[in-house]
């Protein structure tokens, strides 16, 4: 079943304070320690409670993890990735560029039963001594632990590789938002299609490739607008929402004028049979390209020297809820934020004098 012992000199072990460690062969087959154990009777718990997990543990499943713990991290990654068949092309590019450039020059060789803390801190540390940036670091991390997870969910590791590890925080740097007046001057002189495009992104928080998709039949009520799908930047192909499955959606709020700019954008230059309203000469989609040539030019001819990119329109969003005092919950719900930390952590400044409401309230209430 396995044992234990203390690895201290001292003359009557029984009575010392040191800590009992046990050893022990894991499903997999491989020969494991863990220390920490204070009393003979909880080393002895443990070890029984790893031999029940053996004990019930098929031989077939105890093969197939000893498989997955034999497999390198470069060949485990690439067959993970495959299996994310929710992810879309754009989230592919996205993680196989992350894989390429910071996890597997370091890591594609080590095998994923050899994972521990400590390699994970050790390829954090390797990063910072890299000079990589934060944001990079984050990404890095958090790719490499979706990867990890799915290994031990599957049995290729026996303890947690991320239990204790303090992982890499970036905190994004200042945003630049619109103002009204900037907004107002760059639908003036652009054209009928990124007017579009600017009335979805501020006025309804959507995502750059969200907004090419723009579709009459998303109008599900005269102030509701459904999010369905997004148009990939680079392929101009249709894709699922972001960290959402096939056929998911979300809905949002639709101002007035952006239900008039969509509506006037379909009686002026029609849409496809199926709904869509954006699209080129050479293309049923917009894509990047065609936004970015839009968005430069019409910043030049409104004479806007800030820094402002299409993005900055979901910024224009985002502080326009909190500036009215809508919940944050609903505003990360109403971007697709994949949890609220995100939103907490980008627009938690704009939420108007939060605590000194609240002890207005507060003093109110007494």
């Amino acid at each position: 079943m396995g044992s234990f012992f203390k690895s201290c000199a001292c003359a009557r072990q029984s009575r010392c304070l040191h800590p009992y460690i046990i050893r022990y062969r894991d499903a997999a087959g491989r020969q494991r320690e863990e220390t920490g154990y204070a009393t003979q009777q909880s080393a002895l718990d443990r070890l029984t409670q790893v031999y029940e997990e053996k004990r019930t543990t098929s031989p077939h499943q105890a093969e197939l993890k000893r498989q997955i713990g034999k497999q390198r991290f470069g060949d485990y990654a690439s067959t993970w990735l495959t299996r994310q068949r929710h992810y879309a092309p754009g989230s592919v590019r996205t993680v196989n560029q992350v894989l390429n450039s910071q996890i597997l020059p370091v890591l594609a060789s080590r095998r994923i039963n050899t994972f521990t803390s400590t390699v994970v801190d050790d390829f954090i540390m390797s990063m910072e001594e890299r000079s990589v940036g934060l944001a990079a670091q984050q990404n890095a991390f958090d790719a490499l632990r979706k990867i990890l997870l799915d290994a031990r969910r599957r049995g290729g590791i026996t303890e947690d590789p991320f239990e204790g590890v303090v992982p890499p925080e970036y905190i994004p740097r200042k945003i630049t938002i619109p103002t009204l007046d900037e907004i107002h001057a760059l639908k003036a002189v652009s054209t009928d299609g990124l007017r579009v495009i600017i009335d979805l992104m501020s006025g309804c928080g959507l995502r750059n490739g969200e907004a090419y998709a723009a579709n009459r039949e998303r109008i599900v009520a005269d102030d509701v607008y459904r999010v369905t799908e997004q148009i990939e930047g680079k392929t101009r192909e249709r894709a699922p929402l972001k960290h959402r499955k096939l056929g998911e959606f979300r809905e949002t709020p639709m101002p007035s004028t952006v239900r008039e700019t969509l509506l006037r954008f379909e009686k002026d230059h029609g849409a496809s049979p199926d709904g869509y309203l954006l699209r080129t000469q050479r293309s049923p989609f917009w894509a990047h390209t065609t936004l970015e040539y839009q968005w430069n030019t019409a910043k030049k001819r409104a004479g806007l020297t800030r820094r402002l990119t299409t993005y900055s329109l979901r910024h224009f969003f985002a502080s326009n809820c909190l500036a009215k005092g809508i919940p944050i919950t609903d505003v990360a719900e109403w971007m697709g934020h994949k949890n609220i930390n995100m939103t907490f952590k980008i627009y938690r400044h704009l939420m108007p004098a939060s605590i000194g409401r609240a002890a207005k309230l507060l003093n109110d209430g007494l």
